[in-house]
């Protein structure tokens, strides 16, 4: 049966990096205890002024085609998953494919906010086992959420980061290999919990939510801290049953990388040594879409996967969406 199988990974953070003294002197309080100690989070990166998204992502995007030694004119598919796009409309997607070159490639953008990128994998290996005239499928999870946030908000502010991260995905016809099983889950009752609720139809941005900070990134009510938990490991003993493999079986687990304690207690309730979900947040702050694809990428050059792993990707985001999809590399 001909599948989609990650050919080769990239990604890319900005050179700016923040440390956690730096809001100690912007807040005015000792924040860096309560990161270090509590989500293990020392420093992150931020964007330049003149850097978006869309130059995150084309970094990421050209590392990862080198690595796979496939051009851009190769390229049949490029879905950016990202909740801060370069702009509200044309696709952020349209404007990496001009900037790579990728002039054969379809493009679009989707929105599943920090669980895009395993949502944007999901479609893409579909794509591929669905119709044969898509061979080489880029897939991208960017996020510059630094451009959003509020400098006064502590809940917020010393958390979100900015990076890309990419996987090539390609066509093959090796039996036992590539894309495997998925799962898409929404509680849409949450919808208005956390976002950026300005600049769209319903809110559009004026002078007076500009003062007011809702044009930026809110955290309107705090999230029940046992869902994502709960719905992470559920998520994974459904990939398990999907695939009749048992969760012991999974070399590695790529979950969304906002907080390592709720990683530590989904393997925990599947009762998964914590050290099989490798974590980047320590560095790299929490970057959304991307953090899924760049853990990936730095476990990839770590070498911590290999040829042959089983390796299970669950995302979360705003919404709340949730997404998990199985590879065997």
């Amino acid at each position: 049966m001909r599948n989609a199988t990650i050919a080769a990974c990239g990604a890319y953070a900005p050179e700016r990096v923040v440390p956690n003294k730096y809001f100690d002197e912007l807040l005015g309080v000792d924040v860096s205890t309560w990161l270090e100690e509590n989500v293990k989070i020392y420093e992150r990166r931020w964007c330049a002024a003149d850097e978006s998204t869309a130059d995150l992502a084309e970094k990421a995007a050209l590392q990862t085609l080198d690595r796979a030694g496939v051009t851009a004119s190769e390229l049949d598919l490029i879905i950016i998953s990202t909740d801060t796009p370069e702009f509200v409309s044309p696709s952020t997607a349209s404007v990496v494919q001009h900037r790579i070159g990728a002039n054969r490639a379809g493009t679009f953008d989707i929105n599943t906010a920090c669980a895009g990128f395993v949502t944007a994998l999901d479609i893409g290996a579909k794509y591929i086992r669905a119709d044969e005239h898509y061979k080489n499928v880029l897939i991208i999870g960017a996020y510059a959420m630094s451009k959003y946030l509020n400098m006064e908000d502590k809940k917020t502010v010393t958390l979100f980061a900015d990076g890309a991260g990419a996987v090539l995905l390609q066509a093959t016809e090796q039996e036992g290999l590539g894309f495997l099983s998925s799962e898409l889950i929404t509680k849409g009752e949450y919808n208005e919990w956390m976002g950026i609720y300005g600049g769209g139809t319903h809110q559009p941005v004026n002078a007076e939510m500009i003062d007011r900070h809702e044009h930026q990134l809110q955290f309107v009510r705090k999230f029940p801290k046992e869902l994502n938990p709960q719905i992470w490991s559920q998520m994974i003993r459904t990939l398990g049953e999907r695939t009749t493999t048992s969760v012991e079986k999974v070399d590695q687990f790529f979950i969304t990388q906002i907080n390592i304690n709720a990683i530590w207690e989904t393997l925990d309730l599947l009762e998964v040594p914590r050290e099989r979900a490798h974590t980047i947040m320590h560095h790299y702050g929490y970057t959304g879409s991307a953090c899924i694809p760049m853990a990936f990428n730095d476990a990839w050059e770590k070498e911590l996967v290999k040829s042959g792993d089983l390796v299970y990707f669950v995302g979360s985001g705003g919404g709340l969406a949730f997404a998990s999809a199985a590879f065997q590399l």
